[in-house]
């Protein structure tokens, strides 16, 4: 059976009873980097068979935790920080998984866009969520273009060096609209900026930006001429 399980994004304290009780009884943890994954089960007091799974080795490494699953063993699934499939690897083993008629289990855990968005003030009865977008400027702004219609919350993941240019870049394609910038979510330093988006680049540029960004931006609001 595989199991796809949630860990901590930050706080440590965030894990599930269900979460360590799946890893320490799993007969391989695949990790997308076992230093860290190690550091989290030496907290844990487990001590399993670690086996790299990221996203460069992803669909060598599924095919060889293949013949595990289908001889019954056990196989935990765990990224370095939040919930597999989540802009970290797991989709290739899943599906292939599927495709065997192996069992997949999810063990649920943090998700940062979701801390962020509940915490954001935007609306959260309709959202999408693109992962991180993409590295250059003319795709970034092309995505935006195209998803600008959108009438739910749009919510990225950034990296520090590139935040302040995806503000500018949603700034100039989708108008000066309510932002939310979210880092460090459960950690010391968590920090949320709101405002509209120009309000949001001006605090960020009192500060260099540290830690990975979650991006959340109002959705196109339509409104009518003639109102009933």
């Amino acid at each position: 059976m595989l199991f796809l399980v949630g860990t901590p994004i930050g706080n440590l304290g965030d894990i599930s009873q269900r979460a360590v009780e799946t890893l320490r009884s799993a007969r391989i943890i695949a990790a997308e980097d076992t230093r860290k994954t190690g550091l989290l089960l030496k907290h844990l007091g487990i001590t399993a068979r670690l086996k790299s799974y990221y996203e460069h080795n992803e669909e060598r490494s599924a095919d060889e935790l293949l013949p595990h699953l289908l001889r019954g063993e056990d196989v935990a699934l765990v990224t370095n920080s939040g919930t597999p499939c989540i802009s970290d690897p797991g989709y290739r083993i899943v599906q292939k998984c599927i495709e065997h008629g192996v069992p997949v289990v999810s063990i649920p855990g943090p998700a940062a866009f979701v801390s962020a968005l509940i915490t954001s003030g935007l609306p959260v009865h309709e959202f999408h969520f693109y992962g991180f977008p993409p590295k250059k400027p003319g795709k970034r702004r092309d995505l935006l273009a195209a998803i600008a219609p959108l009438a739910g919350t749009l919510i990225f993941y950034e990296s520090p060096h590139r935040v302040a240019a995806l503000l500018r870049d949603c700034l100039e394609v989708l108008g000066n609209r309510r932002a939310c910038l979210s880092r460090e979510i459960t950690k010391k330093f968590e920090e949320t900026l709101r405002g509209t988006i120009s309000e949001v680049i001006e605090e960020l540029s009192g500060k260099p930006p540290k830690g990975e960004f979650v991006v959340l931006v109002e959705g196109c609001i339509r409104r009518r001429d003639n109102p009933p």
